[in-house]
């Protein structure tokens, strides 16, 4: 195997290997291997003559796209640091990014996204070559470290969003584990909705896709019409998502019979799967929908279930080869098998540390190489990951513990929920209430009654919700993972 030390040599090996097998599907349209290591010159010739640098940041506003991934990859080429942003953000929000990283200049794909030519119109951005490029940031000073790949930012589901460093390195290990572990060939054909944007769907989807040789269908936004049309009708192998999406390919498919497809596995990510959806979605697709762990500051991924062992359980597999996992209690002392504790991971896939933020660096960067990942977990006999949720999303209640994941759970069982999410309320003394906030299925609404007696069946009373709010949608970030500090927000109005 060849060994790679820059994520833009991905694309040019295949296209020394492969040079005519299909790479990207990108509106109708096929690019070979050759094309994309064109394109990817191409891109890198317009950075470099607009002044790019190695150790610049190079920021990137754009929906999924052969430009996009061409850009990645010309930024690895000249040794910038690409940050990826989805232009569905606020411009408060993408401003706050730009300013944090630095960059010393912003790019728009506006061919693809309204959201993005809005932004490029609003910093007086200029065409050139199909792009739009904002004006150049003189006072953009390079970094020296030359090892990192990309500037991620999180998408702050719980708070204020911080910047990611990871490196080729790290960026490369999980590709190539990625595909490795999901037995990837040059014969395959992946679904591309996720956006590249998110470090799920940059590494997993898109960097262990091609990095296998194999070709990538990308779509820029996600809906359940596009998911069906692309699972019946283009022919793939599989399909890659959040939780969410599969809830809402349930909703929008209905009581139908199994799809016909060429898939041979499907996987979820990003966000807890709870067993009633995945139990739909393996009925639905014919195929067993496996799970994974994963979290920016990993690159992503620390554990998935394998092909071939699918499992029937919550867990999230053992951590992938390269990787360690230890559950630790509040010391950082090991704690039994079968007790909740914090996950810290170890392993080649981990961040750098957090741009321009030692103090938020070493909260999470422990002695000995470890990442304290923020989640609670406990691990079962056979080494697999069990996550039972975030430990600054434990709600306190009357002294006892509640698990968001675990109300969520019951929630997502009943049949007339589509997906759920449970926050804390302070109320007095340092006690908290259960609140749960539910997306319900148009077709069959629940009412509040119905499901207080449906948890109220299936819950200790301590872990009962106190209220049950109905919404049309949960606030969600682009990638499907759901916004719970704005609902938090939104029960402290309560």
């Amino acid at each position: 195997m060849i060994e790679l030390s820059c994520i833009d040599a991905i694309a040019r090996t295949a296209a020394a290997r492969t040079p005519d097998a299909p790479a990207l599907v990108d509106g109708g349209r096929t690019l070979t291997f050759r094309d994309l290591a064109h394109l990817v010159d191409r891109r890198a010739g317009q950075l470099r003559a607009r002044g790019v640098r190695p150790g610049d940041r190079v920021l990137l506003a754009s929906e999924n796209c052969a430009d996009q991934i061409a850009l990645i990859f010309a930024a690895s080429t000249i040794g910038a640091w690409i940050v990826n942003v989805n232009p569905r953000l606020t411009a408060p929000e993408l401003d706050a990014i730009r300013d944090h990283a630095g960059a010393r200049i912003a790019l728009y794909t506006a061919a693809v996204s309204a959201e993005a030519e809005a932004h490029a119109a609003r910093v007086g951005a200029t065409f050139d070559d199909g792009l739009m490029v904002g004006p150049l940031n003189e006072a953009c000073e390079p970094e020296r470290d030359d090892g990192v790949a990309a500037l991620v930012y999180t998408t702050g589901t719980t708070g204020k969003p911080k910047g990611v460093m990871l490196s080729h390195r790290s960026l490369l290990f999980v590709a190539a584990v990625s595909s490795r572990l999901r037995g990837l060939t040059p014969a395959d054909r992946a679904w591309g909705v996720l956006p590249i944007s998110h470090v799920y769907g940059l590494t997993s989807v898109m960097l262990g896709t091609l990095s296998a040789g194999a070709c990538l269908h990308l779509a820029p936004r996600f809906t359940p019409e596009a998911m069906l049309a692309a699972i019946r009708d283009d022919g793939l192998s599989i399909v890659q998502g959040v939780p969410a999406m599969y809830a809402r390919l349930l909703e929008h498919v209905g009581d139908t019979a199994p799809l016909a497809s060429h898939l041979r596995f499907a996987y979820a990510g990003g966000s807890p799967l709870d067993p009633a959806l995945k139990a739909a979605v393996e009925r639905l697709l014919q195929v067993p929908l496996h799970n994974g762990y994963g979290l920016s500051e990993a690159a992503p991924t620390v554990s998935q279930t394998r092909l071939d062992a699918p499992r029937t359980d919550t867990s999230v597999g053992q951590p992938i080869p390269g990787v360690e996992a230890r559950v630790v209690d509040n010391d950082g002392r090991d704690v039994a098998d079968g007790t909740p504790g914090e996950l810290w991971v170890r392993g080649p896939n981990l961040m750098r540390g957090y741009y321009r933020d030692p103090q938020a660096t070493a909260a999470a960067l422990r002695p000995g190489g470890w990442l304290n990942t923020g989640d609670m977990a406990t691990i079962g006999p056979d080494g697999a990951l069990f996550i039972v949720g975030r430990t600054k999303e434990l709600i306190l209640r009357s002294g006892f513990n509640v698990f968001p994941l675990e109300v969520e759970t019951v929630l997502n069982a009943h049949p007339g929920v589509t997906q759920s999410a449970v926050v804390g309320r302070f109320v007095a003394d340092g006690n908290e209430e259960v609140i749960a906030y539910v997306q319900p299925d148009p077709r069959r609404a629940p009412a509040e009654a119905e499901l207080r007696a449906w948890t109220a069946a299936r819950l200790a009373p301590y872990k009962r919700p106190a209220r049950i709010v109905m919404l049309d949608a949960l606030p969600a970030a682009a990638n499907g993972k759901v916004l719970k500090h704005v609902l938090k927000d939104m029960a402290a109005r309560l």
